[in-house]
């Protein structure tokens, strides 16, 4: 497979909306959202969303199918909300990249994607959250309140609450620490 760019990005976006034919919306999540950000981490996937009627979704699927194989891409639907829970009015705060044939595509939710990068921990996420909050797409406070509305409901997306305050934890050292 090959790494995700933002030009291999764009060429993807850009070949999905002339070969789909219908209207709908894309969501982009994780390090293919943070790419569009300006994000400098290389990422090895696209994971995304989307909203389409019903009697679109398979042909959706095969094109996007069929376009990940032939740019060797990793390409992946995750459900929104299937990481993390999402934080009041997550849908709200999506950011329009552009249209693409009759695509609307998104980032989705800057803090649902933070949210879900401490949830997972690891080193990486870690750095992508705070490239969030030193780009100032997200703010530290918006995120603690974000992080405080969902951490009862952890557990019910398989997340450790402890850990993923810990983790947050590290995320405030790390904010502190910079300012």
């Amino acid at each position: 497979m090959e790494p995700v760019t933002l030009d291999t990005l764009q060429s993807f976006l850009q070949r999905l909306g002339e070969r789909y034919p219908s209207a709908g919306i894309l969501y982009l999540l994780g390090g293919s959202a943070l790419c569009l950000l300006g994000n400098p981490r290389t990422t090895v996937d696209v994971d995304y969303a989307f909203e389409l009627d019903a009697e679109s979704v398979e042909q959706f699927e095969v094109t996007v199918a069929e376009l990940a194989a032939e740019m060797r891409l990793d390409v992946e639907e995750v459900p929104l909300g299937k990481f993390v829970p999402l934080p009041p009015q997550a849908h709200e705060r999506r950011r329009l990249v552009g249209r693409y044939g009759q695509l609307d595509v998104y980032i989705f939710d800057p803090y649902s994607i933070a949210l879900s990068k401490i949830a997972r921990g690891f080193e990486a996420d870690l750095e992508d959250v705070m490239f969030l909050l030193h780009e100032g797409l997200i703010e530290f406070g918006e995120l603690e309140r974000h992080f405080n509305a969902i951490l009862p409901d952890a557990p019910k997306a398989d997340i450790i609450p402890g850990e993923f305050r810990d983790y947050f934890e590290e995320i405030r050292r790390r904010f502190v620490e910079c300012d």
